[in-house]
């Protein structure tokens, strides 16, 4: 038998020279990790922790034979382009500490370079994230990469701190001593130690893989996207690198004359949701745990792994990205959910609605070639009909496992449609309509999906803005760029009226059935005039046809205005669900 052997060494740092080694380019940062930076709230608790002696945790670097795909910390080059060691786990920290202690500037979640800037308030040690108001006070250093960049001496710089704080303010000899005392351990920082554990370069890229797989499994750290995006850096750091570009330029509205591009009102997706996608439609499934082994290489019938198997998976995976980053399939996706009346994020409630139609619309497209006009229509439909369920609200890898495998094995685009609209026409029957959603409106939620599709019932429709003739989707289309915004969710018993009227819990104030969109100024003129009041006015604008049209779209009936409260919210809810019904019927 074999003597197994650890495959790692312990070696002890202090900050200053893990610094100087990122600097020269002797510490890099392999594929594996993701493009993510901490918030600089969580920044300046780690300076607080170190400033107090706390231990803040060991690094993991693996030596460095020859891996291809690195990225180094900050954007100028380095004396050294092949690191010798590559951070396994621990980039944050790095990261962040490089940041202040450097001034550099980093990539942030969001694809965008920032500078963290952390104050330190040396009367009483405190760290805070830099603001307006701290930058003004000279009791504060406002941002403390300045300390080492200055290229002063420790000397001069609390010399100069406390002279400062003189000419503003008197300091006894004890005050300038804490201060002083507390500038030193600022300066200490670098002396700061660090363990780290290396892990030999005779350990393989999958090996590595997985030891952050393992490390960082505990807790809520990665989730199976994370795993699967850890071997595309191994195994295909290319497709990693498309997904990361796809998403980073759907966060900016391309100018005149640029290339296509991903942006779009309803999505900035991350890397890990269009795998997602990409996993749905290559290998038909939602939970995403069994396809991390499978693109390890295992076969999940005899559970054997072998480099052959793992390279016909990936150019399966490779097939199918293709197609999720396809930017034409990708904007007419959001035609349906134009078609269906969602026109931008304001009215989608469940990224994973989203992510798992487009999915269907991908299948539906290239898979079973169902014609585009039918296709728009029907995922259109289901987007809607998934929407007002929260079908992917409660176990949503389960439920999507379940719809991908009443799917996967269809002949043809004619079975592709009518296995979704059996789904649609078996969950959304006559007493959805008539009990169920009215119970489910009576919530006070501000991102309810019975609201979104109840305004998307109202785009679909043409519905005027209550009180307007303008039209609710000419409002609130996402083009439109104003200070204030077109409409607003109006109380059709105004809060301050009702709170006269003795109703103070705000959840049965905010409740669904009580908003409509108005124009602003409308709202702005109404304020806590009470509905019995303000009716009148309004009414005078409107012709009989127009009124009645509006009350119709707006699911009001005549003389709601003088009915309780309850009995108006109970009446209502009914009218808004054959509001939804009637939207929802046009999508046929």
């Amino acid at each position: 038998m074999n003597e197994l052997k650890t495959c790692f060494k312990k070696v002890d740092y202090d900050l200053s020279g893990l610094l100087t080694y990122i600097d020269i380019g002797d510490i890099g940062l392999p594929d594996i990790q993701r493009p993510f930076v901490w918030s600089n709230a969580k920044v300046r608790d780690l300076f607080d922790s170190m400033y107090r002696g706390f231990p803040v945790g060991y690094l993991l670097f693996w030596a460095n034979a020859a891996v291809n795909g690195l990225r180094q910390i900050g954007f100028e080059d380095k004396q050294h382009v092949v690191p010798a060691l590559l951070i396994v786990d621990g980039q944050q920290r790095l990261t962040s500490l490089y940041a202040v202690f450097r001034g550099k500037t980093v990539l942030d979640s969001n694809y965008q370079q920032r500078r963290i800037e952390i104050a330190f308030h040396p009367r009483d040690g405190k760290f805070e994230v830099a603001d307006a108001a701290i930058r003004r006070d000279p009791e504060w250093i406002s941002n403390i990469s300045e300390i080492w960049s200055s290229g002063s001496s420790n000397r001069k710089i609390v010399n100069d701190f406390i002279n400062k704080l003189k000419a503003r303010t008197p300091l006894n000899d004890e005050e300038e001593e804490s201060i002083a005392h507390n500038l030193d351990r600022i300066f200490d920082l670098l002396k700061y130690p660090f363990t780290s554990l290396e892990i030999a370069q005779t350990v393989d890229e999958e090996e590595v893989a997985d030891i952050f797989v393992r490390i960082n499994s505990e807790g809520v750290k990665l989730n199976q996207a994370d795993f699967i995006l850890t071997l595309l850096s191994v195994f295909w750091d290319e497709g990693r690198k498309d997904l990361e570009t796809f998403s980073r330029l759907s966060y900016q509205a391309p100018s005149p004359g640029d290339p296509p591009s991903p942006f779009n009102h309803f999505l900035q997706p991350g890397p890990d949701q269009l795998l997602r996608v990409a996993i749905a439609i290559g290998f038909y499934r939602g939970r995403l745990k069994s396809v991390y082994q499978v693109l390890r290489g295992k076969d999940l019938e005899t559970g054997v792994f072998s480099p052959e198997h793992r390279e016909l998976q990936f150019l399966k995976l490779k097939e199918v990205q293709k197609k999720v980053l396809h930017l034409t399939y990708w904007h007419q996706f959001f035609g349906c959910l134009i078609g269906a009346g969602f026109r931008s994020s304001e009215l989608i409630s469940s990224e994973s609605t989203l992510l798992y139609s487009y999915s269907f619309y991908l299948i539906g497209k290239t898979k079973y070639q169902v014609p585009e006009h039918i296709l728009q229509k029907l995922i259109g439909r289901w987007f809607y009909a998934a929407t007002l369920l929260g079908r992917y609200s409660g176990s949503p890898e389960s439920v999507m496992d379940s719809d991908l495998n009443k799917i996967k094995d269809l002949k043809d685009g004619d079975e592709f449609v009518d296995v979704l609209n059996k789904i649609i026409d078996d969950t959304l029957t006559s007493d959805f309509w008539t009990i169920t959603l009215p119970n489910n409106l009576e919530n006070s939620s501000a991102r309810s999906p019975e609201l979104f599709a109840y305004h998307a019932a109202q785009n679909k429709l043409g519905a005027p803005v209550l009180f307007s003739q303008k039209k609710i989707s000419d409002l609130l289309d996402p083009a439109l760029k104003m200070k204030k915004k077109a409409t607003e969710r109006h109380h059709l018993f105004p809060r301050g009226w009702l709170e006269k009227q003795g109703i103070v819990d705000l959840k049965m104030i905010n409740q669904v059935a009580n908003f409509a969109l108005l124009e602003w100024p409308d709202n702005l003129e109404i304020s806590d005039t009470p509905p019995f009041e303000y009716i009148e006015q309004m009414r005078i604008r409107f012709s009989d046809f127009d009124w009645k049209t509006m009350y119709n779209f707006h699911a009001l009936q005549d003389g709601w205005e003088k009915l309780s409260y309850s009995e108006f919210l109970n009446a209502r809810r009914k009218l808004m669900a054959q509001v939804i019904k009637l939207g929802f019927e046009q999508l046929k």
